[in-house]
Formats: structure tokens, sequence, C-alpha cells
């Protein structure tokens, strides 16, 4: 006999305004294996802007041992023109990873934690309440600085080690990062697994401990999930939500998958849906060509890939 579920709490009405955060320059480069100039980064981070997102996560500041692709952050931070209510946000892993982003005033800056143990252990060698004390004076640090700290929740309902992650789990990184003074926090399908019901469950969770305004979905494409996820945080009355232009970035667990959902994907379906988001999607997808045309690939939007089509006929 099946158990009761709790029912998932849903708002009347859709939201009308969808603020999307743009990962592409930092989560979406960030494993590419040929070098991408700081030029090409800042140029990026100039289009995007210039189509009308207001939330970019420029770059972090991690080991260039273990990230050599964002070696160049100060280069990059520093060779912005910023624009008047942009946010800029950056990834800070540890207390000398946020002294170095302060020099370069950051808006924002993001922490993460995992709701698996298993990914805990296997990707940062600790457990998941150690991964949390260890930010928490880098979360003091940065609101101490007037930095607004957003935390993200990776394998949110799945992991590669463990499988099926559980709504609890959820639950209890969202209560150990609102413990230690993180802002906001983003629910990520981090090796896109989930389907409507589980994403819906994890946020859920998750807004057992924050408020719908404080929090975010970020969900990867692998399965072809992610627009479907999307729409079912929208039912929830979830209206902020990361994405990366041309899709980029790739899914380390599971090869030769795609990783982020496209900006443009989630923009067309919210902009056919009535829903605002203040972008311009055509000069969104010339900015997703731009950086396409410099990795030397296809953009990895397929409305990108549909409206360039379209052009060209």
């Amino acid at each position: 006999m099946p158990t009761m579920q709790t029912p998932i709490r849903t708002p009347a009405t859709l939201p009308s305004l969808v603020e999307l955060v743009d990962v592409g320059p930092r989560d979406g480069l960030q494993n590419e294996k040929q070098p991408v100039p700081a030029a090409v980064k800042i140029e990026l981070v100039h289009r995007l802007q210039a189509a009308g997102l207001k939330e970019i996560e420029v770059t972090s500041y991690v080991s260039p041992k273990w990230v050599p692709q964002m070696a160049d952050n100060t280069e990059v931070m520093s060779g912005i023109q910023r624009l008047p209510g942009v946010r800029y946000s950056v990834l800070t892993p540890n207390l000398k990873g946020f002294e170095a982003a302060l020099r370069d005033q950051p808006d924002e800056i993001v922490v993460f934690g995992a709701a698996s143990e298993a990914f805990s252990q296997k990707n940062i060698n600790c457990s998941i309440a150690e991964s949390i004390e260890r930010f928490a004076p880098v979360v003091d640090a940065a609101r101490a600085a007037g930095i607004y700290v957003r935390g993200a929740i990776s394998c949110a309902v799945g992991c590669p080690y463990e499988g099926y992650v559980p709504p609890e789990s959820v639950k209890y990184v969202a209560t150990l990062m609102s413990s230690i003074g993180v802002q906001h926090i983003g629910v990520a399908d981090t090796i896109g697994v989930g389907t409507p019901l589980k994403v819906q469950r994890a946020l859920d969770a998750a807004l057992s401990v924050y408020t719908v305004d404080d929090i975010s979905g970020h969900f990867h494409d692998t399965y072809g999930q992610a627009l479907a996820n999307t729409l079912a945080a929208l039912e929830m009355g979830v209206w902020q939500f990361d994405t990366s232009v041309a899709g980029l970035g790739g899914c380390p667990y599971a090869k030769g998958a795609t990783g982020n959902v496209a900006t443009e994907d989630v923009v067309y379906m919210l902009h056919g849906m009535g829903i605002e988001t203040g972008i311009d999607l055509d000069a969104l997808v010339d900015a997703g060509q731009y950086i396409s045309e410099q990795l030397g690939r296809p953009s990895g939007s397929r409305v990108a890939r549909a409206l360039l089509a379209k052009r060209a006929g």
C-alpha cells in the first residue's frame, strides 16, 4: 500500500516576474579544458547585462591548482564595467578565498553544501555538518562587510554515489545554512536526475526553513527534465532560478551529458507563459552565440539554435 505524502504547498497563481541568475561565466566555464581568456569572460558578462540580466555569477576564488580556469578572477572582476542595478556574485569556498574576493568588491558571495553525505565526503573530504561549519566565518565576514550571502544545496534530489536523496536531507542542510546566517538558498539538481514531483518535494523541504522569496531553483538538463522542473517550481511560487547562457557547463558526474539549463530556453518558456524577465531574448541569443563561437562549438540551447536557424533562413 503506498505511503501518504505530505501535500506540496502551492500558490493560487504563477509568479508574474522571474529573476534569473546567469551562472555561465563561473559555473558554465569553470570546467572548460581550453583556457578562456579574461577578455572573453568580461565581454560575456557585458553582453549578458546588456541583454537585461540583473544578476550574474562572474567567477570563483578557489585555488588555481584545483580550478585553473578561474585563476583570472581579479582580472575579470576589475575589467567589468558595472551597471547600476546589476548584482555581481562570486563563489568563495573558504575564508582565504573570501578575503581575496573582498578586494574585488562583489555584491554577493556564494557558499555551498551537499545534501548527500557521500558527495560531501568525495568532493570536499568532510561531512555535511563540517562543510557548513567551515563556511560560518566566511558568512560572518561577508555579512559584516555588507555583502549578501547565497547558499547552494547540491545533489538536492540525487547523488552519483548515493542515488536518491530524500527531502529530509535538503531540510537538514537548509537548517544548517540558516543557522550560520546564509540569506538565500538555491536547491540544485546537480546531476540532472530530478523529475517534477521529486523537485517539488525538495523545494518543499527547503520552504520549511526559508521563505519562497529566499529560495531559487538550479536545474541541470542531463535527462531533459530541466524545463519541466522549472515549471514545477514556478507552480510552487518560486520566482528565482539559476540558468546558464548557451547551456554552458557540463555535468562532470554523467559522461557526455549536458549540464546547466540554457538561459535562452528558460526565457523563451517564461515569455511564452506571459511571465516577465526583463531580458531581451534576441540579445541573449547573441550573447550565447558569442561565447559558443569563442569555445568553437554550437550553442547548447535549443531555442538559440532554432532562432539562429530562423534568422539564417
